[in-house]
């Protein structure tokens, strides 16, 4: 892994000049016309132009990521798809990572969207420097450029058996002017060498090794370390405090009031408190320890989480906002043959990284310069930069490993303490979150109760369905008393994939009283809870096999016309052109998964197998787990089985990889997780009473099946999540008869 440096264009200009080094950057706004995925217009060569590939005179590739590496193997498939283009030795490829920088467009890590928003210019920069290559080449060798090839770091004349090293030409390809991208011819998919297949991360090493730098690996000369006593309760502020006894303690250096953060919404910004700057951690934490704090009064002392579940229970009893219509519901339900309804729900839950929140910021010559865990270096610079009123080109966000993220590091609140101390104590400044803090002061993926109501007509069809959610949505976090928006709905709620003639979406409302944020899978987590698991139990009423009965609910094979609902599904912001909602994929991962599983095998007493199916961040998931439920209660799961298809994808083993953590992700949710609050405050703060899955709960075997697919690249970090913990639940039913309807699970099996 290399430094962390500024890779500009500019920078890299100044190399040539020494080194004799060839750069190449392209432009990140727009697609071309009528060409969807390409980038727009052409390379580019102007200095604000932001650099990804550097040819260096020793011959090696340096690749930068603009995204963040968390685990995703972001890192490793950026250098796949540059290094396959290129024609470039996977062994002479050196990856660096980019700053914050506004010419590298959209830095934020999150979505799944860090290859299907790059795929194609990253090719395009690939492929822009082997038609330079072959170009120098031929200009050597005084022959037609279309009769040279280039290989595995080199070029070739077949027909004067002529051979040129990467590092032969770099001094003739500093010189030239990148092609156009119209003008430049990508690879048959038939010769990829790199993508599409399976690669070791290229940070594997370094972090086996310990070389790898994660935020709390920082150390810069003169670093002392902050731990900050935050306020118990959102917007609530420090009235007073007594820092007598933290003082005392050895290696404690100062005492700092923090910005108070009391204005409705939260933003960003940090919750303020009182921190304790210190020579080492330790200390930071002992005098932290010794602060007496008293705090004000907020607006959110009231929240019981308990007391806030039937406000949400009721409320999705009762007619919502509609976002999705067809047929008429009410008329349907009334005249069904049989009827069903069911009540979900979903608590607060933390993202939980393995990693907390770290950053460590220095401010020299007017340049507040920060090295964080972050998702979106880009919003760290904007929130440092308003906060200290600082020129955003004045603020320099280095962006270290991360030790997982599922979202709680796209929010730049911990840089911001950085940052702030920094400045005002004139020294660089870690600040060091630790486990409760994480737990007891996130910003939580939401609550939420659910109603769905199903009817049947007289042979045992699924004719009407109803589904209300009420929540706090996120985005109340930027507006205060914002409505449910349509980004929330589409996550598993606009989107049902049924073909029913009556069906229908709504949302009830509910204040947010905790600072709100997104989550790994974000609302499809209990949208597809309650809607795969109240199929289930639509199935088990007609006596039908569930999965015959979902292929009926979901009907022929054919591209779902939301419009045709009134739902105006955003589809992840893609275009439903280049990403169509194609229901044959979506039975077609179902029917791979059961057959995967052996569905509808002999199953001993006490074991059960269920399943769900899940389009999301355009990738089309099923999951089928078997459960073993003892009669005492104990739960096992001897087995998983996911179907994926996400279209192309660059890297086998990190879309399994992904799968087998969503999976285990989801596992941790469904069993464990929830954040509860009374008079305002988190009531959990470590794994103790925040729990993960342990080894001993781990599913048995995880096997995935990737699809093969041409379709345009989709996400993958996130939808392997959402089917796991319906899946988990119809198991159980089927092992038990017992419904799961509120998560976690936790003792609900106990005898």
């Amino acid at each position: 892994m290399t430094d962390y440096y500024d890779l500009s264009r500019r920078r890299f200009l100044k190399t040539t000049a020494i080194t004799g080094a060839a750069v190449l950057a392209m432009p990140l706004l727009g697609r071309r016309a009528g060409i969807p995925g390409a980038i727009a217009a052409e390379t580019a060569t102007a200095s604000d132009a932001a650099l990804f590939v550097a040819l260096q005179e020793d011959g090696s590739v340096e690749i930068t990521c603009h995204r963040s590496e968390m685990g995703q193997h972001a890192r490793t498939a950026v250098a796949q798809i540059v290094a396959d283009e290129m024609e470039a030795d996977w062994d002479r490829i050196v990856i660096a990572q980019a700053l914050g920088d506004k010419r590298y467009g959209d830095q934020n890590t999150d979505g799944s969207r860090s290859i299907r928003f790059n795929f194609e210019r990253l090719r395009l920069v690939g492929a822009s420097f082997r038609q330079m290559l072959a170009e120098a080449a031929a200009q050597q060798w005084d022959v037609a450029a279309d009769g040279c090839r280039v290989e595995q770091h080199a070029v070739y004349h077949d027909a004067t058996g002529r051979k040129a090293d990467f590092a032969d030409l770099v001094g003739a390809v500093a010189t030239m002017e990148p092609p156009a991208a119209p003008s430049l011819s990508l690879k048959e998919r038939d010769d990829w060498r790199y993508i599409g297949k399976g690669k070791p991360i290229v940070d594997m090493q370094d972090i086996l090794t310990g070389k790898g730098n994660f935020a709390a690996d920082i150390r810069l000369p003169g670093t002392v370390v902050a731990m900050i006593e935050r306020p118990p309760v959102v917007l609530s502020q420090v009235e007073s405090f007594d820092a007598t006894e933290a003082m005392k303690v050895p290696g404690v250096i100062d005492v700092i009031a923090m910005p108070a953060n009391t204005e409705n919404p939260v933003l960003f910004k940090p919750l303020g408190g009182v921190a304790v700057v210190a020579e080492n951690t330790w200390a930071a934490q002992q005098g932290r320890s010794k602060l007496k704090v008293v705090w004000s009064p907020s607006p959110n002392d009231g929240y019981s989480s308990e007391a806030f579940r039937e406000v949400l229970a009721a409320a999705s009893r009762k007619a919502g906002d509609v976002h999705t219509s067809r047929g008429d519901v009410d008329k349907a339900l009334a005249e069904a043959d049989k009827t069903h309804s069911a009540e979900y729900y979903v608590p607060h839950l933390a993202q939980a990284p393995m990693e907390p929140p770290a950053a460590t910021a220095r401010f020299v010559d007017g340049v507040m310069e920060v090295w964080s865990c972050t998702q979106n270096p880009q919003t760290d610079q904007e929130l440092i930069s308003a906060m200290l009123g600082l020129p955003e080109d004045k603020v320099k966000v280095h962006v270290t490993l991360l030790g997982g993220g599922f979202g709680r590091k796209s929010k730049p609140d911990f840089a911001a303490e950085a940052a702030y101390l920094a400045k005002e104590t004139g020294r660089t400044v870690r600040v060091q979150w630790r486990r409760e803090d994480d737990i007891r002061h996130g910003f939580y993926h939401t609550v939420s109760a659910q109603r769905l109501e199903g009817g049947l007509d007289g042979d045992g069809r699924l004719q009407a369905l109803r589904h209300r959610s009420t929540f706090p949505t996120i985005s109340a976090t930027f507006a205060a008393g914002a409505e449910v928006p349509e980004f929330e709905t589409d996550l598993g709620l606009n989107d049902a994939p049924f073909d029913l003639p009556h069906m229908q979406a709504e949302t009830g409302r509910a204040p947010a009283q905790v600072r709100t944020g997104w989550m790994r899978s974000v609302a499809n987590i209990y949208h597809v809870f309650a809607q795969q698991s109240f199929m289930a139990e639509m199935a088990a009423l007609t006596g039908r096999d569930h999965r015959e009965f979902m292929l009926e609910a979901i009907g022929p094979d054919r591209t779902i016309d939301f419009a045709a609902t009134g739902s105006k599904f955003s589809n992840y912001g893609a275009d439903f052109a280049e990403y169509p909602f194609e229901t044959a994929r979506l039975r077609h991962v179902l029917v791979r998964a059961t057959v995967m599983a052996g569905w509808g095998r002999e199953l001993s007493e006490g074991h059960g197998l269920g399943l769900a199916v899940h389009r999301s961040f355009l990738t089309y998931v099923a999951t089928v787990v078997e459960v073993r439920v003892d009669s005492e209660g104990e739960l096992s799961i001897p087995g998983v089985w996911v179907a994926v298809d996400p279209g192309t994808h660059v890297n086998t083993d990190s879309v399994i990889n992904q799968m087998e953590g969503a999976s285990v992700f989801g596992l941790s949710l469904a069993l464990h997780s929830q954040i509860t609050l009374k008079d305002g405050a988190v009531e959990q703060e470590n794994f103790n009473d925040y729990k993960v899955t342990r080894m001993p709960e781990a599913p048995g075997q995880i096997s995935v099946e990737v699809v093969a697919s041409d379709a345009p690249p989709a996400g993958v970090g996130e939808p392997g999540t959402p089917p796991f913990a319906p899946a988990l639940a119809n198991a159980i039913h089927a092992a038990t008869g017992k419904r799961i309807r509120q998560l976690p699970i936790g003792d609900q099996l106990r005898v």
